[in-house]
């Protein structure tokens, strides 16, 4: 009977594999316009594995060891997270999963297609500050997108209940400058003056004793900017 038992989960885990193994081969066709980038999958190795198993570890969706190696444990991760952020649940580490996951993608980006919504925030938020401050409000949405403890799109950070006063007091709607359009793509293209921070504030005018009491990384015109 015993014997019987492990032929039978031996068939199992054979036919498990054998599945994941097609679903990735039939999914890597989706990639084809992403083909520059580094895409990874059950049965890749190497440090770009090992940095995926890294962020999920921390974000309590991976449980096994950061080896490199993308295995059973790193396919189910990836697809638990990729559930759990409204992405398409394949297991591939593809490039909307790496955006998502905070990590390198090369040319593609998601919220370039947003960059109009991203200067009307850089508008209704700070226009009137330096150049260096309109940057740097485009940087927090972008580090929001990228922390799991928010939405992971641009529309979704920005729109989330009573994050940002321009959505609240209809500023949001007002038509951006051509400077708040240069400081997205600026903030699009890496420059982040706040140093990953996710928040900030008008001490002149904040009322909130919570975000008073962050710890300020970096002050910009009239803004606070902490962690």
């Amino acid at each position: 009977m015993k014997k019987h038992i492990k032929l039978a989960w031996a068939y199992f885990i054979t036919l498990s594999l054998l599945l994941v193994t097609i679903t990735v081969t039939n999914t890597l066709n989706d990639y084809d316009q992403y083909s520059e980038a580094v895409i990874s999958y059950y049965g890749s190795s190497g440090p770009e594995v090992r940095e995926i198993q890294k962020r999920l570890k921390a974000w309590g969706y991976y449980h096994g060891a950061v080896d490199g190696k993308y295995g059973y444990l790193t396919y189910q991760a990836v697809r638990l997270f990729q559930k759990k952020n409204g992405l398409k649940v394949d297991g591939i580490a593809g490039k909307q999963t790496l955006y998502a996951l905070g990590l390198p993608t090369g040319e593609y980006n998601p919220a370039e297609r947003h960059i109009d919504l991203l200067a009307r925030v850089i508008y209704g938020e700070a226009r009137g500050e330096p150049y260096e401050g309109q940057i740097a409000i485009g940087a927090v949405v972008l580090n929001r997108v990228k922390d799991s403890r928010f939405p992971n799109t641009v529309p979704g950070v920005v729109y989330q209940p009573g994050a940002f006063t321009c959505v609240d007091d209809g500023q949001i709607n007002l038509t951006p400058n051509d400077t708040a359009y240069k400081a997205a793509r600026d903030a699009l293209n890496g420059w982040d003056p706040t140093y990953g921070c996710i928040y900030y504030y008008n001490p002149a005018t904040a009322t909130s004793k919570w975000i008073w009491s962050r710890p300020i990384v970096v002050r910009i015109g009239r803004h606070n900017f902490c962690k």
